[in-house]
């Protein structure tokens, strides 16, 4: 099977399994747990958006921090626009980086990620309430179709 018809497989799948469900850090372990499974990523999460200050929100203020996954320990808090997780939040927009060592400012939580596709996730109101962090052990993993593929699925969150 194809990557792309993998992906929509997985859309079907997910659309059916998330049908109904309220609480998006089920929706969140659930969606990493299948695509961890599907595709045998190095390691599969999401990182929550959250603020600091309590009046208000100002991204600069915030962070992102660990929420479901699947994988080895991860970093828990990730600063607006740093790495790859804060530089998908600040653009509003996928990343897809072939080779994290070729990336400015990349934070290494291991030294065994070699590529990276980040998509955000974005609430009712359009902004972004969450980050889909993948990492591989291999150079080049992603591209274009996991870039639509997965902003498909996190469609549904």
């Amino acid at each position: 099977m194809q990557k792309a018809e993998q992906y929509d497989l997985l859309y079907r799948q997910l659309a059916a399994l998330l049908e109904g469900e309220t609480d998006p850090v089920a929706k969140m372990a659930n969606t990493a747990a299948v695509l961890h499974e599907s595709f045998g990523f190095w390691w599969t999460g999401f990182y929550r958006v959250t603020s600091h200050r309590h009046s208000g929100f100002d991204p600069e203020s915030g962070e992102l921090i660990l929420g479901p996954f699947q994988g080895p320990v991860a970093c828990m808090h990730i600063p607006f626009g740093k790495g790859v997780c804060g530089t998908a939040w600040k653009r509003g927009e996928s990343v897809v980086v072939p080779d994290v060592e070729a990336f400015p400012g990349h934070i290494a939580c291991s030294s065994a990620s070699r590529s990276e596709i980040v998509v955000p996730v974005f609430g009712p109101d359009g902004k972004v309430v969450a980050v889909l962090d993948i990492d591989s052990d291999k150079l080049g993993t992603f591209d274009e179709v996991d870039r639509e593929g997965l902003e498909r699925i996190v469609g549904l969150l």
